[in-house]
């Protein structure tokens, strides 16, 4: 296959169609570097152990799914529904109020601190991400940071909330919406913006 010239002034143009510069990855380079799991490596792996066969699975009781992420580090209110499916990456940085929904599927993805207020609805496939990565980093290292929703957020379904953001008091993030920044008490954020 024949190579494509690149013209000589290629990269001195500016303007929308000017090239934007990329980033050369190198992800063998990858170190983690300031990242810590927060539990020894046996406490992870039973974790991990007891997530993928029990507390998914449809026929364990959403009764027993608070007690067990208790005896794993969370802090759990009363009155806490958790349905099947739901993930949660490290349940000693989960923190939940009382009578707090979180609905199938949904994945709270804590490499930081997870706060979910009183009162609080996550709904069905929506997904919680602590995580991320410095986008200029050659080495792609992480760029974490934590998620707070609020007294009485709703997180509606499929909806993402990124790492960082605080979602307000009585604040919305619509179905199949992205919270990329914070978001105001009693502010609605839908897929095509701000409501």
């Amino acid at each position: 296959m024949p190579e494509t010239a690149v013209p000589p002034d290629a990269g001195t143009r500016t303007g929308p169609s000017a090239p934007r510069t990329v980033a050369a990855r190198s992800l063998r380079g990858f170190t983690g570097a300031g990242y810590d799991k927060g539990r020894p490596l046996l406490v992870q792996a039973a974790w991990f152990a007891v997530l993928h066969l029990v507390f998914v699975k449809w026929w364990f009781p959403a009764r027993w799914r608070p007690a067990v992420l208790r005896a794993f580090g969370a802090r759990i209110g009363r009155r806490v529904l958790i349905r099947h499916g739901v993930r949660v990456h490290w349940p000693w940085r989960l923190s939940v109020g009382d009578d707090v929904w979180i609905g199938e599927g949904a994945w709270l993805l804590n490499l930081r601190e997870i706060t979910i207020g009183h009162d609080v609805c996550v709904s069905q496939g929506a997904l919680l991400c602590t995580g991320s990565h410095q986008r200029r980093s050659r080495t792609f290292e992480f760029d974490n940071g934590p998620i707070r929703l609020e007294p009485g957020a709703w997180v509606a379904a499929r909806a993402v909330v990124l790492r960082g953001v605080t979602v307000g008091r009585g604040a919305v993030v619509g179905a199949c919406a992205v919270a990329h920044r914070d978001l105001g008490p009693g502010e609605v954020l839908t897929r095509g913006g701000a409501a």
